[in-house]
């Protein structure tokens, strides 16, 4: 494998001391590892991902960004280097960071060190966004556009958190689900009608924190468990919680919360750690709902990207703000919870496995064992559950596993 000039001259390498190998795998990247001697003759790492065509390189301008806003906080993921259009192949991109080495123990078989990655998120989450240029605050929004699975997202500055979320997360995904599943006048009539009820409702800068609006901070917006691990940046020194493949914004903290609610991944006591650090906002009785909100806008996405059930599940959790707004858990999360329970060990054991090695055979195994769920589940419900709630989300849990196979 040939490394393209375009890195080359970026990076400063000589030729002659650089080897490049295919790395892992990604469903929107070719994946490799550089190996390099600098001039100092120390050796270094790189991690670097190619694509093809506009959409690549929005997506790495996106991730370069990203990386390097979460970087603020040591150790929490790597950092970026460099991105850009590709020199030796027409209308490739590529995107150079620090190389991580995933394992659960380092070289010397000791355990991994530093801060928990509940210690570090609610680090990042309590830390203030930085002010943008030709602002006299921080603002909502970002950069650059980045990308959630392959979704491009719009990032305009804004200075109202819930504006943000509802034209630049909730409305935007509505049209891009319409672009590529078709209109569907339910579900644009129960989007807009959560914008602009439920939205203003519960992320109305007048109602948040006793009226005094929430603080930007940076997320990194796609945080499910497949994109968290532990690892050695740069493949030398002590192994860490780390986090990779982000889609941030200048958001509210909570916002984080709505995919690491969506499939799981982070229990035992990584909330009760986490808002030690980061409180939850007021009104606190409304947290539930809240979370509920912002984990919409991932099932939205879902159904955008891959079709299927994932509109039953928005369109559950929408109807249950608007129906019954009270922070209560509802017969749909129950629902979950219980559809998805005699899956959800072995789905995620199998995602953890093929993250890890990224090879064909852990991709096969999870593909079969995701399509069967997805079968029983169905079956099931049909014959055990009378309650709409728990039919939706046994059918939905086994989904999310199979939908979440697929972007891997």
């Amino acid at each position: 494998m040939k490394i393209d000039s375009a890195v080359i001259k970026t990076l400063s390498l000589d030729p002659a001391k650089t080897t490049v190998a295919k790395h892992g795998g990604s469903g929107f990247s070719t994946t490799a590892k550089i190996t390099t001697t600098l001039r100092d003759g120390t050796e270094k790492i790189f991690f670097m991902k190619t694509g093809k065509g506009k959409d690549a390189e929005v997506m790495y301008a996106g991730e370069h960004a990203s990386l390097n806003a979460i970087h603020t906080v040591p150790s929490l993921c790597p950092a970026s280097f460099a991105h850009g259009p590709l020199e030796d192949a027409a209308g490739g991109a590529f995107l150079v960071t620090d190389f991580l080495d995933m394992g659960g123990t380092s070289s010397g078989g000791e355990k991994w060190s530093g801060m928990s990655l509940a210690a570090k998120l609610a680090k990042l989450h309590t830390t203030p966004a930085p002010i943008p240029e030709g602002f006299s605050k921080p603002v909502f929004g970002f950069p650059v556009p980045t990308c959630c699975g392959d979704t491009e997202q719009p990032n305009d500055y804004t200075e109202s958190w819930a504006d943000f979320y509802g034209q630049h997360r909730l409305l935007a995904i509505l049209k891009k689900s319409e672009r590529t599943n078709g209109k569907d006048p339910t579900l644009r009539s129960l989007v807009e009608m959560t914008v602009t009820k439920t939205v203003p409702r519960l992320l109305g800068d007048h109602h948040l924190n006793k009226g005094k609006g929430v603080t930007p901070v940076v997320v990194h917006g796609d945080l499910w468990s497949g994109n968290k691990g532990r690892g050695r940046i740069g493949g030398t020194g002590a192994v860490e919680d780390v986090v990779f493949d982000p889609s941030a914004c200048y958001a509210h903290s909570e916002y984080e919360l709505g995919i690491m609610r969506m499939f799981g991944g982070f229990g035992g006591s990584f909330l009760k750690d986490y808002h030690e650090i980061c409180p939850k906002t007021e009104p606190v009785d409304e947290y539930e709902d809240r979370v509920n909100l912002y984990e919409l806008y991932h099932h939205l996405n879902h159904h955008a990207i891959f079709g299927g059930g994932y509109k039953s599940g928005a369109a559950s959790i929408m109807r249950a703000l608007h129906r019954n707004p009270s922070g209560r858990r509802r017969p749909f999360y129950t629902g979950i919870a219980q559809g998805f329970l005699p899956y959800h060990t072995p789905v995620i054991s199998i995602v953890r496995q093929f993250v890890k090695s990224r090879n064909q055979e852990a991709y096969n195994e999870l593909s079969i064992y995701a399509k069967r769920s997805l079968e029983s589940a169905e079956e099931s419900a049909m014959s055990r559950f009378e309650e709409i709630g728990k039919a939706e989300g046994l059918i939905n849990g086994a989904e999310i596993g199979h939908g979440r196979m697929m972007e891997l």
